[in-house]
């Protein structure tokens, strides 16, 4: 029984040895910078843009029209009578909130074709930074975009930035070849 004690908590010290001299590594990279690399990356940047200014050139239509049309009503402000007067401050007050949705709307259509188009590029860029942190055996991997982490220690963390960028041009071997 004094035997089965003993072993026990030798077992208990040498476990808690192990554990302490276990070292958790981690990998780390901007994923801002990494998505840029992943192709097919500046084709989407390409074609958003081109969507941004169809629609900011349709909000500077209706801008325009606005203006224009607000122009001519202080124009004629002093020569209307009270009836047209309060039409045209009403189609002006319409106009205004159909410029202002139309800018609210535009934003969020924006905001999901943005979502839509740059998915795909992301689900491929976390499938290269999985098969990079598994292939080096890290316990998990750190995004330093935003000053997130404003120290890491070398020793413990490796910046996989240059192995995703291999990874994604095709440079490493399969993707399912372990190290």
């Amino acid at each position: 029984m004094i035997f089965a004690c003993f072993a026990l908590a030798a077992n208990a010290q040498d476990s808690a040895r192990v554990a302490n001299n276990a070292t958790i590594r981690f990998g780390y990279l901007s994923y801002s910078r990494a998505l840029q690399q992943v192709r097919g990356y500046d084709e989407a940047q390409q074609s958003l843009l081109q969507l941004r200014t169809q629609y900011n050139a349709e909000m500077r239509r209706v801008e325009e029209d606005f203006n224009r049309k607000y122009e001519e009503f202080l124009e004629g402000r002093a020569d209307f009578p009270p009836s047209i007067l309060r039409k045209r401050q009403t189609e002006l007050q319409e106009m205004m909130n159909r410029n202002i949705a139309f800018r609210e709307q535009s934003k969020r259509e924006l905001a999901n074709v943005e979502e839509k188009v740059m998915e795909p590029l992301k689900t491929r860029l976390r499938e290269a930074i999985a098969l990079v942190a598994s292939r080096q055996g890290f316990a998990f991997v750190l995004n330093t975009d935003s000053d997130a982490c404003p120290y890491i220690n070398p020793q413990l963390g490796q910046n996989i930035g240059m192995l995703v960028h291999e990874m994604l041009a095709g440079e490493l071997k399969q993707l399912d070849t372990p190290r």
